[in-house]
């Protein structure tokens, strides 16, 4: 008989799109979150499209950077994009935790979900994937005065600005990519696979499933082993 311990996996599902797994072997409490479909907004989108829901995702980022029990977020990336404002909103929460975050893209991480995939502190991205970077768009009605294009050309220097603080791409020539004419058949902009988004410093490394949790386990039994240091530091002080 062998003492090896035997894996445990708890998954729980819900509107979040969101799944907790607990393994008994690294000891790690790792929370699963999803980002799938459209980034939804202000906006209902209709019933036959997937969308993940920012007003859901808030309060769920919020418990789990707040749980005592979780040690690791890994998210889990095939996005169209979506509501810019929405998509920036959960990109900057991501960002902000202070617990260990990684990220993966499969399928794709196309336009607000670039910003959501090097929003982790870590970012992976399968071969197959690709990511499209383009300028800001609006549906609806547009009012042709100068004022709408200063604002749309503000909204992309908040999408370049939040890339740029959290990956090793640089602001030139995320612009250069992102207005490129001779790439995308009905659009302005650039598909990049798995390969293209590491050279260009967007995503930090190709890898798969086992990449990111080999990655993520790393940060979580780091970031354990400073916490008795923290601890005992913290009782010194009291006594003083």
């Amino acid at each position: 008989m062998t003492d090896k311990k035997t894996e445990k996996i708890i998954v729980s599902k819900g509107d979040t799109n969101e799944s907790s797994v607990e393994t008994g072997d690294s000891e790690h409490r790792i929370h699963c979150l999803s980002i799938i479909g459209q980034i939804e907004g202000h906006s209902l989108l209709g019933d036959s499209q997937k969308a993940t829901k920012y007003e859901q995702l808030l309060p769920l980022l919020v418990s789990i950077e707040e749980s005592r029990e979780i040690e690791g977020l890994l998210i889990l990336l095939n996005t169209a994009g979506g509501d810019v404002e929405a998509g920036l909103c959960i990109a900057e929460m991501i960002a902000g935790m202070s617990k260990p975050t990684v990220s993966l893209v499969l399928g794709g991480g196309h336009s607000i979900g670039m910003p959501l995939a090097v929003s982790a502190k870590r970012s992976f991205i399968v071969p197959s994937a690709t990511m499209i970077i383009h300028p800001v768009r609006m549906s609806g009605v547009v009012v042709g005065a100068p004022q709408t294009y200063y604002y749309f050309e503000r909204m992309r220097e908040r999408i370049l600005d939040f890339i740029e603080r959290n990956s090793h791409a640089k602001r030139d020539r995320l612009c250069e990519l992102m207005m490129k004419p001779d790439e995308l058949a009905t659009d302005i902009g650039t598909l990049l696979d798995g390969s293209g988004a590491v050279a260009e410093g967007i995503i930090d490394e190709v890898g798969n499933i086992s990449s990111a949790l080999t990655a993520l386990h790393a940060m979580a039994e780091a970031d354990k082993s400073k916490a008795p240091a923290k601890k005992r530091a913290g009782k010194s002080e009291a006594r003083i």
